[in-house]
């Protein structure tokens, strides 16, 4: 059985293992969760001003699985009804290994040289990158599981929030054009962090409220390094800046209402959102995904219905033939999803083989996944 609990990093030693990622100042991050803790780490942990981080001890229990592996066997009803039910998903984002190494050593540069003459090609090619991506394949779709770059790729929020930005907007039918500059809004929209101070945001815990007035100040930071070249458009600048303003004005940094807001940066908030809420910081737990959409969907007074109803019809939350737990107790496979129900797709009872249809069919109103 793992055990987790939290030591002090002046009390941390060789051989433990941690159980949480650890970024710096510009959300890449340098230690991976559950990387074993060495002499040079533990250093780096102390000269980050890091207090105190989580690890963890232990192994699975094998006979935890036992049932998982039971669950998966399939009744010859069950299988029946998959084979005549299942949908496959839409075409959904693919990354190769390739892509991610060049567009993280693209971003490492973007992020530590804002001043650079190479700035704005770097960020081109990039997002160039990114669509390349989208179109190969005809992505419509992001399975928001596996998007998640994983600690090891140190630009996984920017990433993530282009590639997702860019989807949402290719949805919403916006022109080719729009599509690429949304992505290098995305990948840009967190650039002012690099003229944040170090120890406000390399902070392993929450900020106190003066600190995070200065923290708000990333937004105008990075509208003031965009503005300032070129090749970069009001648009993609602008989105820069605005991707913190919410539709009822209690956003920043200017407080802005929806008519004033550009529909890049809504498109940009409810993405930003979605993924900081299920982001695991030194001083949170991320959400689980299904808890983030959840939250989105409750959040009409603050994003744009559009750019929302557009990311919850691009996002895969349950891919088809994955299993899910049902509130009944039954556990089920995915056949189908249900386009706008994110939240609720077409299951297959593995023992019973009953046809779950959870968006549609009143029979089902009551059962949830859990």
């Amino acid at each position: 059985m793992i055990k987790r609990y939290y030591v002090q990093t002046k009390q941390l030693r060789k051989g433990m293992r941690i159980d949480q990622s650890v970024q710096d100042r510009i959300d890449r991050v340098l230690i991976k969760k559950g990387t074993i803790l060495d002499e040079y780490l533990i250093n780096g942990l102390k000269e980050l001003g890091i207090s105190g981080v989580y690890v963890s001890e232990g192994e699975e229990d094998e006979t935890a699985n036992a049932g998982d592996k039971e669950a998966e066997k399939l009744s010859a009803i069950a299988k029946n009804n998959i084979a005549k039910n299942r949908e496959p998903d839409p075409a959904k984002v693919q990354l190769s290994e390739s892509v991610k190494k060049r567009v993280s050593q693209g971003m490492q540069f973007l992020y530590n040289n804002t001043e650079s003459a190479e700035f704005v090609s770097t960020s081109n090619h990039i997002t160039k990158n990114l669509l390349k991506a989208i179109t190969d394949n005809e992505a419509v779709a992001v399975d928001i599981a596996t998007l998640k770059t994983s600690d090891e790729y140190t630009f996984k929020h920017s990433v993530d929030v282009a590639t997702m930005s860019m989807i949402v907007a290719k949805n919403m039918g916006m022109s080719q054009s729009d599509v690429y500059n949304i992505g290098i809004s995305g990948l840009l929209h967190d650039i002012g962090k690099s003229k944040v101070p170090l120890e406000i945001l390399n902070k392993p815990a929450r900020l106190e409220p003066e600190e995070f007035e200065i923290m708000k100040q990333h937004s105008m930071f990075g509208y003031q390094i965009l503005n300032e070249k070129k090749d970069v458009t009001d648009m993609i600048s602008f989105a820069v800046l605005q991707h913190h303003e919410k539709m009822n004005g209690k956003g920043y940094p200017m407080g802005v209402t929806s008519e004033k807001i550009l529909p890049y940066a809504k498109i940009l908030s409810v993405v930003d959102v979605y993924d900081a809420l299920v982001t695991e910081r030194p001083y949170k737990k991320g959400l689980s995904q299904r808890t983030a959409i959840e939250m989105i969907m409750s959040m009409t007074e603050e994003l744009d219905i559009n750019s929302m109803k557009s990311f919850l019809a691009s996002v895969i939350l349950y891919p088809v033939d994955s299993t899910v737990q049902l509130s009944n107790g039954e556990t089920a496979k995915v056949v189908k999803n249900n386009k706008g129900s994110v939240l609720r797709p077409v299951v297959v009872g593995m023992e019973s083989g009953t046809v779950y249809d959870l968006a549609n069919d009143l029979k089902c109103a009551s059962i949830l996944i859990e």
